[in-house]
């Protein structure tokens, strides 16, 4: 019984967790380029109290043996990766990554970071920033007077002065992609650092051969959280905290009738 207690406690703490992981997916369901993440279980340790293919006779072995799990333990909550719906904006500075990679945001102390949130502003220098000010990476500077922006699949940055017909180039947004994405570390504010499990950035074209997606200005990157999926886990994970808890009960009820023998 005293395995059942610390059992069903492991699988009442792991529940926790996984309802806080749901809670903040909820929470970001409208997060401009926000990816979900999923919490994954792993079984703990086993008591082989007869161990699987043990010998049973001179010539025979035990066909399964007998072994008592230990409970569970969350070891990881992996981002998952899906495109979430575009959101048409009509901001000429609102950018949606059409398949893989990553914005590169310079941050104030000269760490590049990375986002799938594309939606930009300019400066009071003209430069592409995120809504915290950190410019983009590489800068593109957009002067004052220019009057119309196009900024095509490829990551080319145009605009046109008053009174000039020819476009002029202010740029080229360049894209990063990781090997492994669900390694990297968030670090809030929609934007990621990579890490040793994600590998180091590929930088590329919008579109490239490299397998980089392509840009669409004007739109932006929904979250791609699944508000009825959350609650069907949220209601599975109530639901199996609520059994793990009815086992706590019944295995103090079964101590309370052992301390009751007379």
């Amino acid at each position: 019984m005293i395995r059942a207690l610390f059992s069903a406690g492991s699988g009442m703490s792991a529940q926790e967790l996984n309802i806080d992981n749901i809670a903040n997916n909820l929470a970001n369901a409208n997060t401009a380029g926000f990816k979900a993440r999923r919490v994954e279980f792993q079984d703990l340790m086993y008591q082989s109290v007869i161990q699987p293919g043990a010998a049973a006779g001179s010539q025979t072995v035990v066909p399964s043996g007998l072994q008592l799990g230990l409970g569970t333990r969350p070891v990881s909550n992996e981002i998952i990766y899906s495109q979430g719906d575009f959101q048409q904006t009509g901001n000429a500075y609102d950018l949606v990554i059409q398949g893989k990679g990553f914005f590169q945001i310079r941050q104030t102390s000269g760490d590049l970071a990375y986002t799938r949130a594309g939606a930009f502003h300019l400066d009071r220098n003209g430069n592409l920033v995120t809504a915290q000010g950190d410019p983009l990476e590489p800068q593109i500077t957009i002067p004052n007077d220019a009057q119309a922006v196009s900024i095509a699949e490829d990551g080319t940055v145009s605009y046109t002065r008053q009174g000039q017909t020819a476009a002029q180039i202010a740029g080229q947004i360049q894209l990063a992609m990781f090997a492994n994405p669900a390694g990297l570390n968030s670090l809030g504010g929609n934007l990621y650092r990579p890490t040793d499990a994600s590998g180091d950035p590929v930088i590329g074209t919008p579109g490239g051969q490299e397998g980089i997606g392509s840009l669409l200005q004007g739109y932006l990157e929904s979250s791609n959280v699944s508000v009825v999926q959350e609650f069907i886990n949220l209601i599975v994970s109530q639901r199996a905290y609520e059994a793990n808890s009815k086992v706590v009960k019944a295995a103090d009820d079964m101590y309370s009738e052992v301390n009751n023998l007379r």
